[in-house]
């Protein structure tokens, strides 16, 4: 009797436990919509880390479905680690050369080593930047422009810093300086340019003060508090696109494809125009 009594004790015991994970399932279902979160992996140029973590609060606030992870680094880095096989549903680029050279719809003069990375069917032109020359505060070396950048860079009387050939930014500024007929090899050999890996790392030179003048995104200029003394023009540089593109590796196309037009919506581009970014 006392061997019944506590078999069906140990029963009670249990059917309350399974009630009690059922429930809990139940309304962990009602919180997700029957569904198991999503986890969204978005690699992202360095410049949009300020933007994007705005909208990603107010998207996942919106999407209960969906949880956003970042990578953000410097376009080239992040080409390269999708190259080696990293995970990740979505990439932007500050550039069109590093999503060329993984999209396989382009010719062997943008994508040389013939990568298939990206779905070309889904890849966008999402914004517009401008390439701006900053100063620390107070602007000890009074640079005053581009042309006045020029002139005190061949005379060596103040330091630049910029992005390393394979950061957008600072292949933007070799443009500029070829622009002007610049030796970027002798000038840096000299000790009066300085390298950051990506524009981040730029912008924290100009603001220690450690390079008298930067050249970085006008969003990265207004997000460090730093006052433009001049833009890039188009026949400087040329134009400053971020496209976007899922990953043909994503195992989360819809919600990316998702992800992707809400980056185009209204509520997004008055985040990106809020920083000095612009619509195509």
């Amino acid at each position: 009797m006392k061997n019944w009594k506590k078999f069906i004790s140990l029963a009670v015991v249990a059917a309350l436990a399974v009630g009690l994970v059922g429930c809990g399932q139940d309304k962990k279902d009602q919180v997700n919509g029957g569904k198991e979160k999503v986890k969204l992996t978005v690699f992202a140029a360095a410049s949009m880390t300020e933007t994007l973590n705005k909208i990603k609060a107010d998207y996942e606030k919106e999407h209960p479905n969906v949880e956003i992870t970042y990578n953000f680094d410097s376009s080239g880095t992040l080409k390269k680690q999708i190259q080696n096989g990293a995970d990740a549903d979505i990439f932007i680029s500050a550039a069109q050369k590093q999503m060329n050279q993984l999209d396989a719809a382009k010719d062997e003069t943008a994508n040389p080593d013939k990568l298939d990375f990206i779905k070309s069917d889904s890849r966008i032109d999402l914004l517009e930047n401008k390439v701006v020359l900053v100063t620390p505060e107070g602007n000890p070396k009074h640079v005053e422009s581009f042309n006045d950048l020029a002139a005190k860079l061949k005379d060596g009387s103040v330091r630049l810093v910029m992005g390393n050939n394979d950061v957008p930014v600072g292949q933007y500024t070799e443009k500029i300086l070829k622009f002007y007929n610049l030796d970027e090899k002798a000038i840096a050999a000299a000790g009066n340019i300085t390298y950051g890996s990506n524009v981040k790392e730029v912008t924290t030179q100009v603001l220690e003060g450690s390079a008298d003048c930067g050249v970085v995104y006008a969003t990265d200029a207004f997000s460090a508090k730093l006052k433009p003394v001049d833009q890039a023009t188009k026949e400087m540089c040329g134009q400053i696109i971020y496209p976007a593109a899922i990953l043909k590796n994503s195992k989360n196309q819809d919600a990316a494809k998702d992800f992707l037009t809400y980056l185009q919506s209204d509520a997004a581009m008055k985040i990106f125009e809020s920083v000095g970014f612009s619509r195509v």
